[in-house]
């Protein structure tokens, strides 16, 4: 994909894909939410729909007058995807969804002890930190950050040392495991930290397979591995 405006059409259809997938998941997860639950007084349940509406809406406005192509790759499907990749995918999406489950049943029948507010608002700050900002600043500063491991020889694809990549090789992995630590306790269920602790797992290993791709295959990523030392966090990986 060579043009990159909204003038493309190819790029264009791409990117009402993604509004369109991004406004549909949104409304999914709504009503997994709240009908999990049972009611719609539940303000942790609007709180982590909330981190979700602003990633999509901050998408579109920081990203998509500026570089549309990455979202319309976001949204189309690649045929050089990796089958390990797809997988830890599947993996993902089943352990989000046991997540936000568990912690909607905890809620509704009272299995976890009540947490302190205190405890609850750092999961939000930390979840919203997490998905609103770092995942946000790193797709911000990434123009090949696409959902899929595929090198992107077809858009010219690049080493990006800038943003939140100065600092770790995976910053948007980095943001996304604080969000899935975090929302056990936002939503206050301790049963829910096990799933989320399963899609970190999940998370690591994907970071793992990944970076051992882009040093085999994208030029220059070794020699950028080698100033940036860790993977997803500064001193430990």
């Amino acid at each position: 994909m060579k043009a990159s405006s909204l003038e493309d059409p190819e790029v264009r259809r791409g990117a009402i894909h993604w509004m369109i997938r991004e406004t549909a998941g949104n409304l999914i997860l709504i009503a997994l939410l709240f009908g999990v639950v049972g009611r719609w007084d539940w303000w942790p349940g609007w709180a982590l729909s909330g981190i979700y509406i602003v990633w999509s809406v901050s998408c579109a406005i920081l990203i998509l007058p500026v570089n549309p192509a990455m979202l319309a790759e976001r949204a189309r499907p690649h045929p050089d995807r990796r089958t390990w990749d797809t997988v830890l995918l599947s993996l993902m999406g089943l352990a989000m969804i046991a997540e936000y489950v568990v912690a909607s049943l905890d809620a509704r029948y009272g299995w976890s002890p009540p947490l302190p507010a205190g405890i609850r608002l750092a999961g939000l700050i930390v979840a919203a930190f997490g998905y609103d900002a770092l995942l946000v600043w790193a797709m911000a500063s990434n123009a090949y950050f696409v959902a899929m491991v595929r090198i992107q020889s077809d858009r010219g694809q690049a080493v990006t040392s800038t943003g939140p990549y100065r600092y770790v090789r995976h910053p948007g992995y980095s943001g996304t495991v604080l969000l899935h630590l975090a929302v056990p306790f936002l939503l206050g269920s301790l049963w829910a930290i096990i799933p989320g602790v399963m899609a970190t797992a999940v998370l690591v290993a994907r970071t793992a397979l990944e970076d051992r791709t882009l040093h085999v295959e994208l030029p220059g990523y070794a020699e950028y591995a080698g100033r940036v030392r860790y993977r997803l966090l500064p001193g430990v990986w």
